[in-house]
């Protein structure tokens, strides 16, 4: 995925290298992926040694090609033994590094003799990214848990449905790498793509439209009309990590089939592996504005029967994700910082690809619709009016239809967590808060 360079220059015959990779990967929280590869964390340091029978370093160590944005530092353990050559470097990824695969090469003085390589994440324990989680207990739920629940159903007869993540299943390296490396950005502009996986803004939107297959080679196919003979019924499913090795394994082709549930939960098992905090979310009751009016409409002739064609719509239920990350590109106070909607359910178009979000949750509680990424209409979906037009004339308008219980799993436990209340203000409880801005 990147080609950065972390070079350590060595005058020696003969030398051994240890990456310390399972010590290491158990202080990164990455040991459940792999005891055997390297996956650090950004912003934390880890560790290699580096045996021989003669080593000479300098004070500066070049960590980067030239041009790098985001500039590695490394330093000698005091463990170190320069005399007999034996030394132990202590390496940092800055806190914003693009994520992705690196190589690590020794140079003995001549040209390279030793490759290796590593994997870095995103580091919700490290307080300078921008996907930091306080709280240890939502970590482990929202970053580490690999089994989860998603519900379905209706708001008054509600289910949970048990989902295996698995994001730290051995494959998942390859499977998720991959993933960010077919993406139509990635092939137009590798450089500007590589580079711009530093931002989880970015990544996360990235994996919202490379989970669908609509205008790229992604995971999942999805179906409505009931006919699912050439592939899998969406209900069948309650594994993301089948679907994902079924891509991956196929040449990137397309998986038969996915509904809304399965779209959320295939791209929760992906941004938890790269280590982005991230929950199912679901919405009963849910609205599809089609032309961005922030209502939703539906239209009667004048007999009372509902017109046929394109238009405006309610689901029983919709699921999404919730991102945690900041959001600098919109407030610089960390107004609009925390959760994220995200959802890669093919809907409504964002920027000509059939993804949507990050949209904060914040923003969409107090109906700030200007702001990207698609506010509106994830606005729309929780708190649209529903206005029904007889004739042309409105007759009917239902502020209160559109987004009940909107919920997730609670940390720690199989109990469900109310979030309506971080989406939009109680009915009634105050005229101008659900006021809202258009673009």
């Amino acid at each position: 995925s990147s080609n950065h360079k972390i070079q350590s220059i060595l005058e020696t015959k003969t030398f051994q290298m240890d990456l310390h990779c399972h010590a290491n990967n158990v202080a990164h929280n990455t040991h459940e992926i792999s005891t055997s590869q390297l996956i650090v964390r950004r912003g934390q340091p880890f560790s290699i040694t580096l045996e021989g029978t003669k080593c000479t370093f300098g004070t500066r160590v070049p960590m980067c090609d030239v041009g790098t944005k985001a500039l590695w530092s490394c330093s000698i353990n005091a463990t170190s033994s320069l005399q007999t050559g034996c030394v132990t470097l202590n390496v940092t990824p800055p806190a914003d590094a693009p994520v992705g695969k690196y190589s690590l090469s020794i140079e003995l003085g001549r040209p390279l003799a030793v490759k290796e390589s590593l994997v870095v994440l995103f580091n919700p324990w490290c307080q300078n990214d921008w996907v930091y989680l306080p709280d240890e207990k939502e970590r482990q739920e929202y970053v580490m848990n690999e089994q989860g629940h998603i519900y379905t159903g209706t708001a008054h007869c509600f289910s949970p449905m048990f989902w295996d993540f698995g994001q730290f299943e051995e494959e998942m390296v390859d499977i998720c790498l991959k993933l960010l490396d077919v993406n139509p950005k990635h092939k137009r502009d590798p450089e500007d793509d590589v580079s711009a996986r530093c931002n989880p803004i970015y990544v996360g939107r990235v994996i919202s439209a490379m989970i669908n297959c609509y205008d790229d080679m992604g995971v999942l196919q999805g179906c409505w009309d009931g006919d699912y003979q050439d592939g899998v019924c969406p209900t069948r499913w309650t594994s993301s990590v089948s679907i994902l090795q079924r891509w991956f394994q196929s040449g990137c082709k397309a998986v038969k089939y996915g509904q809304c549930w399965v779209f959320a939960g295939v791209m929760c098992t992906v941004m938890r592996f790269f280590g982005i905090p991230c929950r199912v979310v679901t919405n009963f009751v849910s609205g599809h504005d089609t032309n961005n009016s922030l209502t939703i409409d539906q239209y009667f002739d004048e007999y009372g029967l509902k017109k046929m064609g394109k238009e405006d719509s309610i689901w029983n239920f919709h699921v999404w994700v919730e991102g945690w990350m900041k959001r600098p590109d919109l407030d610089q106070d960390g107004r609009y910082d925390g959760w994220q909607v995200l959802d890669p359910t093919p809907q409504e178009r964002s920027e000509g690809m059939f993804c949507c979000g990050p949209a904060p949750v914040s923003a969409i509680h107090d109906g700030h619709t200007n702001l990207k990424y698609d506010v509106p209409f994830v606005f729309s979906e929780v708190n649209a009016d529903v206005v029904k037009w007889k004739i042309k004339m409105k007759y009917l308008t239902d502020t209160a239809k559109v987004g009940q219980k909107i919920s997730t799993k609670a940390v720690g436990s199989t109990a469900i967590n109310d979030l309506t209340n971080t989406y939009k203000y109680k009915e009634g409880k105050d005229a101008n808060a659900n006021s809202f801005s258009q673009r």
